[in-house]
């Protein structure tokens, strides 16, 4: 059967449009994101330029106190900090344009290599903690969701105590447990795979809680829908409608939350790795901030904020595949 030439029109002009919103979804979000990284930047430049003490004296210590005026006044000169904070941050701008992110006032070395040397095993950390929360949340919550009353309420109260668990002390009672108690895993973390499992456990059981709170409520209503009473009508054994059925429909609000959960992530992952030894951009960071090394505080802050951008747009589109509808309701 050949459609008519209206017929037609009408489907064009409505791929269009979808096609416009979509570009106006992409443009709305990427305008976001480049101001987050903007904002983040200008902030940690404004924060570290203020702290009180003197920058010198903190990056040479003793041997600062032991220059003449005349050194003292070079060495300024040579790390830039004797230009109005201003100029400073305009420079560092300009250079950042130019991909350039400086040099390591203390360490001498290109930002760049020092935060590739270390962002790699920070972002393994990062993934692999998110990959076993989606897993022990998605599992929890099939196993458990509207089920008897009984087991709901403390399938319920245990999501609290999860998500409300702070990283730091979690991640010292694994370590006295399993590590210094049973030996089952190493101490330092290390770069092995056994080494692996207690630092990214740590941050994924009170994110697990949290997606588990979010997708269980959509879960629970998404069991007395048609849909639903309709799979089971045809014959779908409890686990196929739970699996199959139900659960696709439960965790956009659980996928939202990952979104905005990512930076907390990364921020857990800098304190777990000064907990478990581990070699990542965490250590770098802290030594960063005690020394006041701006360039590389600056260049590890820029990194950061590109990856949680990077992960909230990608969220984003995910967003658009599961649910449609919201193209349609964005205000771009």
């Amino acid at each position: 059967m050949v459609e008519s030439p209206a017929i037609l029109r009408t489907q064009c002009n409505l791929r269009r449009q979808r096609l416009e919103r979509y570009v106006r979804f992409l443009a709305w979000r990427l305008s976001s994101a480049a101001l987050v990284v903007f904002l983040s930047l200008t902030i940690a430049f404004l924060t570290i330029r203020f702290l009180p003490g003197n920058t010198l004296e903190t990056l040479l210590g003793d041997t600062a106190r032991k220059f003449s005026a005349e050194q003292a006044a070079a060495a300024i000169e040579q790390l830039g900090l004797n230009k109005p904070v201003y100029v400073q941050y305009f420079d560092y701008l300009y250079a950042l344009a130019n991909g350039d992110l400086g040099v390591s006032y203390y360490q001498r070395a290109p930002v760049s290599s020092l935060i590739l040397g270390q962002i790699g095993a920070t972002i393994q950390l990062a993934f692999s903690a998110l990959a076993l929360a989606w897993l022990i949340s998605l599992a929890f919550v099939v196993l458990t969701a509207g089920r008897n009353a009984m087991l709901d309420g403390s399938a319920r109260f245990i999501e609290v105590v999860l998500a409300s668990i702070p990283q730091f002390w979690l991640g010292l009672v694994l370590l006295l447990t399993f590590s210094i108690g049973l030996h089952w895993l190493p101490i330092v973390s290390g770069t092995s795979f056994k080494g692996l499992i207690l630092p990214a456990l740590t941050l994924a059981l009170p994110l697990a809680g949290l997606l588990s709170q979010f997708t269980r409520n959509a879960f629970d209503e998404n069991l007395h829908q048609p849909f639903t009473l309709s799979s089971r009508a045809r014959g779908a054994s409890d686990l196929r409608v739970r699996f199959v059925h139900v659960l696709r429909h439960s965790i956009t609000p659980a996928v939202t939350v990952t979104g905005q959960s990512f930076g907390s992530l990364l921020g857990g992952a800098l304190v777990v790795e000064e907990i478990f030894a581990r070699q990542g951009i965490g250590q770098v960071i802290f030594k960063a901030i005690n020394s006041r090394d701006l360039p590389l505080v600056l260049g590890i802050v820029i990194i950061v904020a590109l990856l949680y951008v990077l992960i909230n747009l990608v969220v984003d589109i995910l967003q658009t595949f599961i649910d449609p509808r919201i193209l349609k309701s964005d205000r771009s």
